[in-house]
């Protein structure tokens, strides 16, 4: 304990070592992180006050996006304050905090996408027992699952960083804590270490990724069957899943998969899942989705008329 208590805060270093590089990413993340908050409350609030809550479909959208609000705000705000200030510092306790809410939230993202291929799966593959096996029971035991699964694969992470020793120095290249930079840092041979992250990061996403690819080849198969307006229908809502899955886990895949080493370019890569995925998928299930569009023009118009109201019962000054 001697040694891992010389290490009191990290020092991340960022995206860049140039200001005015700096500067531009700060007003860029500051747009894509109100447009984060913006998307995904909005998808969570047209799911939730309008007909789409009855929907199984709908219920794991509205749980992704707030997944993917949480994901995102363990890194996001911090990166935007590191961009403007001197020293970009976070303490021991705040790194690993970091490090365990990141993983926590993004093993749920996956499992809930997992989810919802199922929930695509029966649909179209089983439509007349879709009503009994995607009860509201079972989606609430789903969501349960998620999140115990991203407990799990959080608190396997959170494990291995914690115990490790730090003895100096204490500069992480990356602009959040994660497992692999904190590797580099440690005073002590990591590569069986590394080994068990790529178990329980990159195998567990890559098993997954592979689950998710042969449900939606299942599902091709099956719509090859159907008429073509309900091919089309099919073939429309599965499209918004599957970019959403390539969109995550590409890069998640190819930071993750390989040994415990780390690149100048895994910080780039790193905006996608932490940044630009957030951002991207409320307009991915919001722009192909006529059920998603009608959702929200009716929340828009039951806000609209709710205002209206409220300015008619306002008494006219005399």
């Amino acid at each position: 304990m001697e040694h891992r208590n010389n290490i009191t805060e990290f020092i991340l270093l960022g995206l860049s070592q140039k200001k005015e590089v700096e500067v531009l990413c700060f007003f860029l993340f500051v747009l894509c992180y109100a447009a984060i908050v913006t998307g995904n409350l909005l998808i969570m609030v047209s799911t939730t006050c309008t007909p789409l809550v009855t929907q199984p479909m709908y219920f794991f959208l509205r749980y992704l996006a707030l997944s993917d609000l949480c994901y995102t705000s363990t890194v996001t705000p911090k990166l935007i304050t590191d961009l403007l200030a001197t020293k970009k510092s976070i303490s021991y306790s705040g790194c690993m905090t970091q490090l365990f809410t990141m993983h926590f939230f993004g093993g749920i993202e996956v499992f809930i996408l997992t989810a919802m291929a199922y929930d695509r799966y029966v649909a179209i593959c089983r439509p007349l027992h879709y009503t009994v096996v995607m009860s509201r029971q079972r989606c609430d035991l789903l969501i349960l699952a998620s999140c115990a699964g991203g407990f799990l694969h959080s608190f396997g992470q959170f494990v291995l960083a914690i115990f490790l020793p730090y003895c100096g120095p204490n500069e992480i290249d990356h602009y959040f804590c994660d497992v692999y930079p904190l590797l580099k840092l440690a005073c002590m041979d990591t590569s069986k270490i590394g080994f068990l992250v790529i178990a329980n990061s990159g195998l567990m996403g890559l098993v997954i990724f592979v689950v998710l690819v042969m449900s939606y080849g299942v599902i091709l198969y099956t719509v090859k069957s159907y008429s073509a307006e309900s091919c089309r229908k099919a073939l429309s809502t599965c499209s918004s899943h599957v970019t959403v899955v390539v969109l995550f886990f590409a890069l998640l895949l190819f930071i993750y998969i390989r040994p415990a080493t780390t690149f100048p370019e895994d910080k780039v890569f790193a905006l996608f899942y932490t940044i630009i995925a957030p951002m991207l998928n409320p307009l991915i299930y919001t722009l192909r989705n006529m059920e998603m569009k009608n959702a929200i023009k009716k929340l828009w118009c039951l806000l609209t008329e709710s205002k209206r109201n409220r300015l008619k019962n306002i008494p006219a000054c005399h």
